[in-house]
């Protein structure tokens, strides 16, 4: 009765398995292939079996999240796609919207549109805005169209017709005469994945997923096969990005749900660990080897961005999609990120990062560049001899070698520049976890703050303090979290319609009729009966008149009109910091919530036998601090020891498998009953 996660990331695939009838968790690391992703989950499993004596026989649940969305993306490694669109709107891809992020920038260039233009191809139909036919379609348009396909050895096409958010009848008959034509080429028509307003997102939506699906489904294939071969032929379930969990049948056919698979298991994670604290917003931060991300659960559950793009920085608009996206900012600060002296002299850290091939320099896999970890390495936070429970020695020499390159040209000493590429990074996470938090609205003050991954509770204290956090929080396994979080993650479906209409009395009635709908659509969706154990949450998407963009505010089943305009008006105020009391008010979308009650991942409370300060301590180990302060010795223990203890004052280090946590001077060390690390200031403020 074993429940098994994986999470194939930028560097390492972790492993995560937890038996409901012992209690007890398996954990693995293994470096991810990036060749072939699964090739990296098996070598996991393998090392679980051979270290803890996992048994696939035993395994009744596996769950899975990674990178092959994203990458097939960033990297431009996804199939062959067309485009068949209404007649007239085939640019609607080049064109995109005219608002730019970077205003004087007169070279701006808008992002290449995943289809070329010589593959975007048109019908003659047309629905008007409410999804009455204006123009029937043409089904001998796709003839010619057909055959371009073949001849060019297009493996998807999406199918993207004008106002099909209202009425899908004519996608619906392109995609099956296209699906007959091209037994081998996979369709994908717009209703399927969004039907939501607004021309280009919901194009670049469909293309997207078209542009993918085949990667997917491949991968996938080889996974289950490879998985069965292991004896491992339990159900499959693929982490999403609205942090929930789908089958991968559902999956497959919505890939594009998938494109922050990995980090959405760690914001599971935190929110599991935000429940077990009895916190409703918990701030969550995850260093893994090559990113850092951040995101917020507020009132017990993730954020969602009704606004994701992919590829989107200060200067690039990125490209848009409209599926339910756990709201994560991440940066290019991991513990794999190369520090480099850029043009003018200074010194960077990331976004470039070493990976897992060949890493940083003190893996000694042929790396030569300094890296956050040598960093961490080099000023004694990391121990070479245990770091990741002694599976892997680090070089401790090649560290400093590589440090030095970028020491000797600023003239500082080894550890300072160490120290310099620590402040750097940490830096870049308190921007991003700003991000998240105060140009959100929300207080960063009034949040518990969780941080994961391998180099993440290294830089844990001086996060919270210089963010001013309730708590900061180290969960158990924090280098493997993200699939721990997957185990703690519940299936979950996301319904939204785009539907206008005033906020008038009944307009109330109609939201709860549609709501009822989408209810419907959901048990069919779980395929669990009208009996089954499914929480819902309603939200609409509301603005002011004359506004373009609106925000989502929560509705009730016992909402009137006054009562949701109250809670609009006090979204919005936490959005914009303004709100029109006078103004009226108009419902753009509207949004379901569904997640089905199933098993999560327990957190037993700690065995007190063989546990205590004395037992959990493996020494001292010299930490440089910098400044007047230097060198410090540092008391070093063992986590898997600690006993449930309050006040253990810093500087110390708390080793285990997956992580290195410090606690630094004038605070104090809280282990709870359930084993979380918990760390405060010394006078009891907070961090």
């Amino acid at each position: 009765m074993i429940r098994l996660a994986t999470d194939v990331g930028g560097t390492f695939t972790d492993l995560v398995g937890y038996d409901e009838r012992t209690g007890d968790i398996f954990t693995a690391k293994s470096l991810t292939t990036v060749h072939d992703q699964s090739e990296g989950v098996l070598s996991a499993i393998e090392l679980a079996e051979k270290k803890d004596g996992l048994s696939t026989r035993d395994v009744i649940f596996f769950a899975h999240g990674g990178t092959t969305v994203i990458n097939a993306i960033t990297e431009r490694k996804g199939v062959k796609t067309a485009l068949v669109t209404t007649a007239g709107f085939r640019d609607v891809l080049e064109i995109g919207r005219g608002n730019r992020p970077d205003l004087y920038n007169l070279q701006f260039k808008s992002p290449e549109p995943f289809v070329p233009r010589n593959l975007r191809f048109e019908v003659r139909e047309r629905m008007d805005a409410k999804g009455r036919v204006l123009t029937p379609i043409e089904l001998g348009d796709l003839e010619a169209i057909i055959g371009e396909c073949r001849a060019r050895g297009v493996e998807a096409v999406a199918v993207v017709f004008l106002h099909s958010y209202v009425n899908p009848d004519h996608e619906i008959a392109c995609a099956k005469a296209l699906a007959e034509a091209l037994p081998d080429v996979t369709v994908c028509a717009s209703h399927e994945v969004s039907r939501q307003w607004r021309e280009y997102e919901r194009s670049n939506t469909a293309v997207l997923n078209a542009y993918v699906q085949p990667i997917i489904k491949r991968y996938f294939a080889r996974l289950e096969s490879a998985l069965t071969e292991r004896d491992l032929s339990c159900p499959y379930y693929a982490m999403q990005s609205n942090g929930g969990i789908s089958t991968f049948d559902q999956a497959q056919m919505s890939p594009l749900t998938l494109v922050e698979s990995g980090p959405a298991g760690g914001v599971a994670g935190a929110a599991r660990i935000g429940g077990v604290l009895g916190e409703s917003e918990v701030l969550s931060l995850d260093v893994g080897g090559t990113t850092a991300k951040c995101s917020l659960i507020h009132d017990s559950r993730p954020t969602l961005d009704s606004e994701y793009k992919l590829e989107h920085t200060r200067i690039v608009p990125g490209y848009p999609v409209q599926v339910p996206v756990v709201d994560i900012v991440e940066i290019g600060a991991g513990g794999g990120s190369i520090a480099r002296i850029d043009e003018r002299g200074a010194l960077r850290v990331g976004p470039e990062s070493a990976g897992s091939t060949p890493g940083p320099a003190c893996y000694g896999r042929g790396g030569e560049k300094p890296t956050l970890s040598d960093a961490l390495l080099a000023l004694g936070i990391f121990d070479p001899a245990s770091f990741a429970g002694g599976q892997m020695q680090l070089d401790k020499d090649r560290a400093v070698t590589a440090i030095a390159t970028v020491a000797k040209p600023l003239g500082l000493s080894v550890e300072d520049a160490a120290l310099a590429i620590v402040e750097i990074a940490h830096a870049s996470m308190i921007n991003a976890l700003k991000l998240v938090t105060v140009q959100r609205g929300h207080d960063p003050r009034d949040a518990a703050f969780v941080i994961s991954g391998g180099a993440g509770p290294a830089l844990a204290a001086r996060l919270g303090r210089d963010l001013g956090v309730k708590a900061t929080v180290v969960p158990p396994h924090p280098g493997i979290f993200s699939a721990w979080g997957m185990l703690a993650a519940e299936p979950r479906a996301d319904f939204r319609s785009t539907w206008f209409s005033p906020l008038v009395a009944d307009a109330i009635n109609d939201l709860k009729r549609r709501f009822a709908d989408l209810k419907r659509e959901a048990v069919t969706y779980f395929a669990k009966g009208n009996g089954a154990d499914i929480r819902y949450a309603c939200q609409v998407e509301a603005r002011y008149r004359g506004q373009e963009h609106g925000v989502f505010a929560r509705f009730e089943l016992d909402d009137d009109v006054e009562s949701f305009a109250e809670r609009f008006h006090t979204v919005h105020e936490r959005a914009y910091a303004f709100c029109l009391h006078a103004s009226p008010i108009e419902i753009t979308m509207i949004h379901l919530e569904a997640v089905l009650h199933g098993p999560v991942i327990a957190i037993p409370k700690l065995n007190p036998a063989e546990r205590s300060l004395e037992a959990a301590s493996k020494g001292h180990r010299r930490v440089y601090f910098g400044g007047e302060t230097g060198w410090v010795s540092c008391p070093v223990y063992e986590r898997t020891k600690l006993p449930s203890v309050k006040g253990v004052a810093g500087p110390l280090i708390i080793e285990e498998a997956t992580a290195t946590s410090l606690v630094v001077a004038g605070q104090e060390l809280e282990i709870t009953e359930e084993g979380l690390l918990l760390i405060r200031e010394s006078d009891g403020r907070h961090v």
